[in-house]
C-alpha cells in the first residue's frame, strides 16, 4: 500500500473541474456511450489505445505479476528479488513498462470489487525506496480507494471524491502537452477527476493493488485490452 502521513494532507469536498479534456474532444458525443467515445478518441490518441504491460523490475517483492504482465496482486510471501534501483521496496507498487513523454494516451485498469487500490501516473525520477508520498509535488498524479468506498484524488490538498457509482474499471487519459491527467469511471465514461500540471520528463502508469484488508482485497488489478 502506498502510505502517506494522515496529518500531511487536508480533506476538501471534491468539485468537478471546469475543463475536462475528453468531453471537449468528443463534443456532442460526451455521454456514456463507450463504443462511440472510444471511436471518437482514435483521432486524438497516439498510440490508440495504450497497450500496457507491467515492468517486473519495478515491482515490490510482495507483488505477483501474471505471466502475460497484465495483472498484479499481493502475495503472502516476500520474494527474494534483486534490490535494483527501479524497484519499490516499501510501498506495494509497480510501474508499467511503457512510458510517455509526448502525445495523448488512454488506458483502462480493471479494479473489480477490490476494497483498496491506487491508479495513476508517476515521473520516471520518483523515489522508489522507503516510504513515498503520492502527490504531484513528489511526481505522482493518482487517485485511490480505501475501505471499500472512500475515493480520493491525491492532489494538494487532497480531494475527497463523491462518486455516483462504484467503478469496476478506471480509465486514464493523459494529454502530455496540455498537462492534464483525467480519470474516468470506464463503465459509463463519467469523469472522476482531472489533474492539471506541467510535465517535463517521461511519465509511467502507476499501480498498487493495495494490502490484503483482512483477505477482502485479494483480487488483482488488471490492465485491460481495449477492442475498438
Amino acid at each position: 500500500m502506498s502510505r502517506r502521513l494522515p496529518s500531511s494532507r487536508s480533506y476538501v469536498k471534491f468539485k468537478k473541474p471546469a475543463e475536462v479534456p475528453l468531453n471537449l474532444l468528443l463534443g456532442e458525443f460526451g455521454g456514456p456511450l463507450q463504443l462511440i467515445v472510444w471511436r471518437r478518441m482514435l483521432s486524438v490518441i497516439s498510440p490508440v489505445p495504450a497497450a500496457l504491460t507491467l515492468e517486473p523490475n519495478t515491482a515490490h517483492p510482495e507483488l505477483l505479476i501474471s505471466e502475460d504482465l497484465r495483472s498484479v496482486r499481493l502475495s503472502d510471501t516476500w520474494q527474494d528479488l534483486p534490490d535494483n534501483p527501479e524497484r519499490f521496496d516499501d510501498c506495494v507498487s509497480v510501474l508499467s513498462a511503457q512510458g510517455f513523454e509526448a502525445g495523448r494516451h488512454y488506458w483502462q485498469v480493471e479494479v473489480g470489487n477490490k476494497t483498496m487500490w491506487d491508479v495513476g501516473l508517476a515521473k520516471e525520477s520518483v523515489s522508489r525506496k522507503g516510504n513515498i508520498i503520492l502527490s504531484p509535488e513528489d511526481g505522482f498524479w493518482t487517485i485511490w480507494l480505501r475501505n471499500g468506498n472512500e475515493y480520493e484524488a491525491l492532489s494538494t490538498p487532497s480531494a475527497f471524491l463523491s462518486l455516483r457509482a462504484k467503478p469496476k474499471t478506471i480509465g486514464v487519459f493523459l494529454d502530455y502537452e496540455k498537462g492534464q491527467v483525467s480519470f474516468y469511471n470506464a463503465d459509463d465514461m463519467s469523469v472522476i477527476y482531472t489533474f492539471t500540471d506541467k510535465f517535463n520528463e517521461r511519465l509511467f502508469p502507476y499501480f498498487s493493488p493495495g494490502e490484503s484488508d483482512g483477505g477482502k482485497n485479494a483480487e488483482p488489478l488488471k490492465l485491460c485490452i481495449l477492442r475498438l
